[in-house]
């Protein structure tokens, strides 16, 4: 399973990048917003540390304009992946930017039925909200489980599952097991994967008998 980082903060992604594990980011208009900064000086800056996807989302809620903002945020680099809504305007972009060879990510997925839409329509990748569903009482799990299996059935849908609003590890160990193909993480969840109480007390122990013998590798 690919790891993206969701997040526009430079700091956070040059951090993660050094660990060789980040496969590509995902960004949205919110996290631009938090950043505080212009969306195209944040998405250039951002593909030029992660040569993978770099998810930068349009903000048109129209096919014309949508279609406008994806080539001004495809000019900025190779590695830049369009990110549209759910909507009938949306997949009709989606369609028109894969057909020109351009890579789309299809947000905002709540239902098993959205995601058939958006596989019919060239998605590169699905991203449905698992945290959001699981606030209204919904497994948003389940709905990555319905997906994978779903699309598994039709080898002519190549649409990457991208699991998205993760709020634990747990999202992660299941979507893994599940069998998405990416997930998407802000960076405390994953430096939080780093560690374990057994992990840390293990490394002390070997530490402390090492000090014992007297030696030095160096």
């Amino acid at each position: 399973m690919k790891f993206f980082i969701d997040t526009a903060d430079i700091s956070e992604i040059q951090a993660l990048a050094e660990t060789g594990l980040v496969d590509g980011v995902t960004t949205n208009p919110s996290l631009i917003a938090k950043s505080g900064r212009d969306i195209l000086e944040v998405i250039k800056e951002i593909c030029d540390l992660v040569p993978g996807p770099v998810s930068a989302e349009v903000t048109a809620t129209d096919f014309p304009t949508m279609m406008k903002e994806a080539d001004k945020l495809a000019a900025l680099a190779d590695n830049v992946t369009i990110k549209v809504p759910l909507t009938i305007d949306g997949l009709k972009a989606c369609r028109a930017i894969t057909s020109n060879g351009r890579e789309v990510n299809v947000t905002l997925c709540f239902s098993s039925a959205q995601a058939l839409l958006a596989a019919k329509a060239g998605a590169t990748y699905i991203s449905p909200f698992v945290g959001r569903l699981d606030d209204i009482g919904e497994v948003g799990m389940d709905l990555i489980a319905d997906i994978v299996q779903m699309y598994d059935m039709y080898p002519e849908l190549d649409t990457q599952v991208l699991v998205a609003s993760i709020r634990s590890i747990d999202h992660v160990e299941m979507a893994g097991l599940i069998g998405a193909h990416v997930s998407t993480l802000p960076p405390k969840i994953v430096w939080d994967m780093y560690e374990h109480a057994l992990t840390e007390k293990g490394l002390n122990a070997f530490l402390e008998d090492w000090k014992k013998t007297g030696q030095t590798i160096l």
